[in-house]
């Protein structure tokens, strides 16, 4: 973690709101200084969701060794994230109409507010003490020059967030809407998008669906992975075709996505946790080829993309492909790595974790 995170004994109150409950704390030099503690969120009923919001926050602020300097916290969107102002919210039908909720908790408190999308997040809290510099320092324990800037994130659970860190800075977008990357078309069906198909409820319903079961009687993602596995009771062929679904459709996201950013990528969120059953059909997707007039073929990314979730594909990933070229005219030689290459992996620091630490980061470069 950068030292100036680690050593910065300003107090800021954080929140991951969910669907269901909103998960309270606070952060002091880059970690946790209270105990994490949940109120269900009321999603429904406004006035009850507002009075849990600005009561939790009353109690956090309590817990705190040292008075707070801000409240910077994950909440779903759409919003207007730079004014706090919440839009029309699919898992939490009160707001609707706009919600000015960073001007009431700044009046409430006394205090800056800064919301921002619990993928951003993610994304910036693993680009700061997470994935991309553990990767950095992987680089340099091996000897190779060669170093990441960006990073993109992308979070499967009850829906499919994503995040983008470039070159150290939180990319936001003129209306706060960067790395919408749920409403990429879904591969399975155009007419689709691919949050349906990398989401939790997507696993459900497609081991449901081969399993010959109703919907409702469909397990939970977590239970599904198990029968992949052989640790649980249930259809395994289902199970297996589910993440292998749940896998092609997130490799293409990111095919899509890093075709355009060329930056690393992490996962995060409770089904990445599965990634023994969906990675192999993810890197067949990454690794893919279109097909140009005449046959030949075109490689889906123009950077190699590595699994370093795998030790011989990290070792591979670290060692690139280093040349010493000669300087024409000159007898000196420049250094080369010759492997354009990207690389995805798991979150480094957990979900919850990467977003706290996320909203900190940016609430402490923003006041």
């Amino acid at each position: 973690m950068d030292p100036t995170l680690s050593n910065d004994e300003r107090v800021v109150l954080t929140l991951d709101a969910g669907g269901t409950s909103f998960r309270f704390s606070a952060m002091r030099g880059g970690r946790p200084c209270v105990e994490t503690f949940t109120l269900p969120t009321c999603g429904d009923d406004l006035a009850r969701c507002l009075e849990n919001l600005t009561a939790g926050f009353e109690q956090v602020r309590q817990r705190c060794p040292t008075p707070p300097v801000a409240l910077s916290f994950a909440f779903p969107g759409p919003a207007d994230y730079p004014a706090g102002i919440v839009g029309d919210l699919p898992n939490l039908p009160a707001f609707r109409g706009g919600v000015p909720l960073g001007p009431l908790l700044q009046a409430r408190f006394g205090l800056p507010v800064f919301l921002n999308n619990d993928g951003d997040l993610f994304t910036y809290g693993e680009a700061l003490a997470g994935f991309l510099p553990w990767v950095n320092d992987q680089l340099a324990a091996a000897g190779s020059p060669k170093r990441f800037r960006n990073l993109l994130g992308l979070t499967l659970g009850t829906g499919l967030g994503g995040g983008l860190v470039r070159g150290g800075e939180l990319y936001l977008g003129d209306n706060s809407m960067a790395a919408e990357i749920h409403l990429f078309r879904r591969k399975r069906d155009v007419h689709g998008n691919a949050e349906e198909g990398a989401s939790i409820r997507a696993v459900r319903r497609v081991y449901a669906e081969f399993a010959g079961l109703p919907l409702s009687a469909a397990p939970e993602a977590d239970v599904i992975f198990a029968i992949a596995r052989g640790e649980a009771e249930g259809n395994a062929m289902a199970a297996r075709e589910a993440f292998q679904q749940l896998g092609e459709i997130v490799g293409d996201v990111l095919a899509q996505a890093l075709t355009l950013v060329d930056s690393l990528a992490v996962l995060g969120g409770g089904v990445s946790a599965a990634w023994p059953a969906f990675a192999p059909a993810m890197f067949e997707e990454l690794n893919g080829s279109f097909r140009c007039p005449g046959g030949r073929a075109l490689r889906r990314l123009a950077a190699r993309p590595f699994d370093l979730e795998d030790p011989a594909q990290l070792a591979e990933f670290l060692r690139g492909d280093l040349r010493d070229l000669a300087i024409p005219g000159t007898d000196r030689t420049v250094r080369h790595d010759a492997l354009p290459r990207t690389a995805i992996g798991r979150s480094r620091l957990g979900t919850s974790e990467a977003i706290a630490l996320g909203a900190y980061a940016f609430a402490l470069q923003h006041l």
